[in-house]
């Protein structure tokens, strides 16, 4: 049982921040309708400019806010200099450009920083608090869970309270009536963009001292995760992507601690392939909706 309980506890930390991921994949959806496969070369490398920033300034906290900040001007770069080039109206065309743009960065990436891994320390304690003798969360998975959190608060109040986060929708769901109504749209598009990579980047930050480490490879798995996040909450939901967080990260914990690692790959996708065949759009899907 005292195994369960920390099993479970942490899987709910690194669900969380695969939530967080998967959120990023559905601000990019909502505001651009495309599924943006090079989300996890962006966080990437933003996490080395971090890296470097921490490097040279000595505190995690810089090099944390130097990674959010990289992560929206990679956003602005891509969007404004690769996406906005592909036809509106043949969505493959941006998805193969997005595959190009991880083959890019990583290349780049390990061209400039080598194939190595690199160790990432947390910038707090991680071994486990002793609860009544259990060892449940660290006091840095507490501190990636409330962030983690936190940041989905912010966005749900951002889209569902301010006169930003209402453009922002309305320029996705409908651009040319938005446009008729004085929405810049393209502007909107490419704030979507800067801030799903932020969020990406921060996600991508927060599992490096646990779970990834960095190489130039090193958010692969992260985005696998997060993408079979998105599509069981559903792409067009951010509770969807709250919920199938949690679960993924608490299911994949499970299956690692009682049946190894190796196993909880295949776990995933079989997860991933059973919604798509029972509700290919999503546990939280709001097609009906949209149609509505």
């Amino acid at each position: 049982m005292d195994r369960l309980l920390f099993l479970f506890a942490t899987g709910l930390a690194r669900g969380a921040v695969f939530a967080l991921f998967a959120l990023s994949l559905v601000l990019i959806w909502r505001a651009a309708r495309i599924v943006n496969f090079a989300q996890g070369a962006m966080a990437l490398v933003a996490s080395y400019i971090a890296f470097a920033a921490t490097a040279l300034s000595g505190s995690y906290w810089a090099g944390l806010a130097c990674g959010i900040v990289a992560g929206a001007a990679i956003g602005f770069v891509v969007e404004r200099g690769v996406m906005r080039f592909a036809p509106a109206g043949r969505p493959l065309t941006g998805v193969i450009a997005a595959i190009g743009l991880v083959m890019v960065l990583q290349s780049a990436l390990g061209i400039a920083f080598g194939p190595q891994y690199r160790p990432v320390r947390a910038p707090i304690d991680d071994s486990p608090i002793l609860v009544g003798g259990v060892p449940l969360l660290s006091p840095y998975d507490l501190f990636v869970l409330v962030v983690a959190l936190g940041v989905m608060a912010v966005l749900a109040v951002l889209f569902a309270r301010t006169t930003l986060g209402l453009q922002m929708r309305a320029s996705a769901f409908a651009p040319e009536v938005s446009r008729v109504l004085g929405v810049r749209v393209g502007r909107m598009v490419t704030m979507g963009w800067m801030l799903s990579a932020a969020v990406a980047s921060l996600a991508a930050m927060l599992l490096m001292p646990t779970e990834l480490g960095l190489n130039p490879h090193a958010t692969d798995v992260l985005f696998v995760y997060a993408f079979t996040v998105a599509v069981v909450g559903g792409l067009d939901s951010p509770a969807g992507a709250l919920f199938g967080g949690l679960v993924v990260g608490v299911a994949m914990t499970l299956v690692t601690g009682y049946l190894g690692a190796s196993v909880a790959p295949i776990g995933v996708l079989a997860l991933l392939v059973a919604v798509l065949l029972v509700r290919p759009a999503g546990v939280f899907s709001l097609r009906e909706a949209r149609s509505a």
